[in-house]
């Protein structure tokens, strides 16, 4: 069980935690949504809780909670730039369906 984050997305985290002045990784999990079921979450954590699970990557803590580790275990995120558009992209291996506009997924 892992998730993982590119170098590029690993400076990115960074330097939004530096700007916050404070936090101890980014949380990833997934919330039922849109037209596919499953939607991606991303927050900046302050703290952990018992249960959650801590994974490190290029320096950064990744914080997932077991109901949404099943979804995305081995997932990359990036941070990939498109023209004007910027933003992190979730390369999850469990997915099998995702709706047109790109915001839901199924498993």
């Amino acid at each position: 069980m892992a998730i993982t984050l590119t170098p590029v997305a690993a400076q990115r985290v960074q330097k939004f935690l530096a700007n916050r002045g404070k936090g101890v990784g980014l949380r990833l999990g997934v919330k039922t949504t849109g037209c596919s079921g499953m939607a991606y979450t991303l927050e900046f954590v302050d703290e952990t809780n018992g249960e959650d699970m801590v994974f490190e990557s290029h320096g950064v803590n990744v914080i997932v909670d077991p109901k949404s580790l099943v979804y995305i275990d081995g997932t990359e995120l990036d941070f990939a730039k498109e023209g004007l558009n910027e933003g992190f992209k979730f390369n999850n291996p469990n997915v099998k369906d995702e709706c047109g506009c790109g915001e839901s997924f199924t498993v």
